[in-house]
């Protein structure tokens, strides 16, 4: 029979090898949501590999992607097109449609995020940490 301390240790090995070796991750996602409302505003969209650019390819796109028809363009600059999300209620800065909002908005924020370079949004509830400590990676790699 196991403790509660050496099955809490094995959940949390098993948890470490999904997100490694199965799902390639690198970071865990830890935090809450601080409901400041900057993931809902300067949004932009991947089509493929590369971002849209293009609003007529953007109008094209919305009846495969039922999220779109939340999003306005609300600028473009040298990334792609820049969306805000219509669903935001600007005073209460929460989501009108949060029970029902969509796998990106329950998902964020993603690594990817990271992986292109971008940053959280400045007071944003969550952050990253990583799932190996530098510690663990130079403990494997001296062995």
């Amino acid at each position: 029979m196991f403790t509660n301390f050496e099955l809490n240790k094995i959940k949390s090995e098993i948890k470490k090898f999904i997100y490694l070796k199965i799902l390639k991750r690198k970071y865990y996602r830890v935090g809450n949501c601080a409901k400041c409302g900057r993931c809902c505003k300067n949004i932009y969209v991947k089509h493929g590999k590369s971002f849209i650019s293009d609003p007529d390819l953007f109008n094209k796109l919305k009846p495969l992607h039922p999220f779109y028809f939340d999003l306005e363009i609300i600028g473009k600059d040298e990334v792609g097109l820049l969306f805000a999300c219509k669903n935001l209620d600007e005073a209460a800065r929460t989501c009108k449609i949060h029970n029902k909002r969509a796998k990106i908005c329950r998902d964020y924020p993603m690594e990817e995020i990271l992986k292109m370079g971008g940053t959280l949004a400045e007071g944003c509830g969550y952050r990253f940490e990583p799932i190996e400590k530098f510690s663990e990676i130079l403990d494997k790699m001296s062995r």
